[in-house]
């Protein structure tokens, strides 16, 4: 039996809660004694599913992008873990150094700039604006 005293707008209880029997309580409350009837647990509400949409891809930007698919993947700079790409830094012809942001990658809920690994010139873009790529995918090609 569990004592409880309690002191609401100047007055004072002493309640004592006694057998709970399925959703029925004995209390006691100032030497009376009554029936409660609880309401039953709720069961946990299981968490809602949120869907993001992904925006689209774009069709390619201008007629230099070179398709990734024709191009050596082995000079590329590669996904480090699936993300979507949010933002391509560079373009077919430029001249990059190592460590300059070439793509933006959306991923864990975090932008990350990844960089050229090398200094080079940018010869095929593999990824568009939008596009879901995974870990070890070819974003840039730089040689």
């Amino acid at each position: 039996m569990k004592e409880y005293k309690y002191t609401i707008n100047g007055n004072k209880y002493e309640v004592n809660i006694g057998d709970i029997v399925d959703n029925i309580a004995t209390v006691t409350v100032n030497g009376d004694e009554y029936k409660v009837e609880m309401e039953p647990e709720k069961a946990p509400e299981k968490p809602k599913v949120k869907v993001r949409p992904v925006a689209a891809p774009q069709p390619a930007a201008s007629s230099n992008t070179t398709s990734g698919r024709n191009a050596n993947t082995q000079n590329a700079v590669k996904s480090p873990l699936p993300g979507v790409i949010t933002e391509i830094k560079v373009a077919v012809g430029d001249n990059v150094n190592a460590g300059d942001p070439v793509v933006v990658l959306e991923a864990m809920k975090m932008a990350n700039n990844l960089e050229a690994e090398k200094s080079g010139t940018v010869t095929a873009i593999c990824v568009q604006p939008g596009q879901s790529v995974m870990e070890g995918d070819a974003l840039v090609v730089i040689e």
